[in-house]
């Protein structure tokens, strides 16, 4: 299973809500500007662990992510 089947079956997304959450992901770092990129992700991180409202769940996502880099 690639990446991005995991990914999708994990979070309940298809591909194509993959596709648009990235095509977000990216305009929105693109806004920000390469300054500030970083402090965006790391900020979406925390907003988003905070919805999964699971530190344990959160730190195999981060796990699963650092994979293949």
């Amino acid at each position: 299973m690639t990446t991005a089947n995991t990914l999708a079956s994990a979070a309940g997304l298809d591909i194509g809500a993959l596709e648009a959450v990235y095509d977000q992901l990216a305009t929105a770092i693109d806004a920000v500007g390469a300054e500030k990129s970083e402090l965006f992700l790391v900020k979406l991180a925390l907003l988003a662990a905070n919805r999964l409202g699971d530190a344990g769940l959160v730190g195999e996502l981060i796990a699963t992510a650092q994979q293949d880099l």
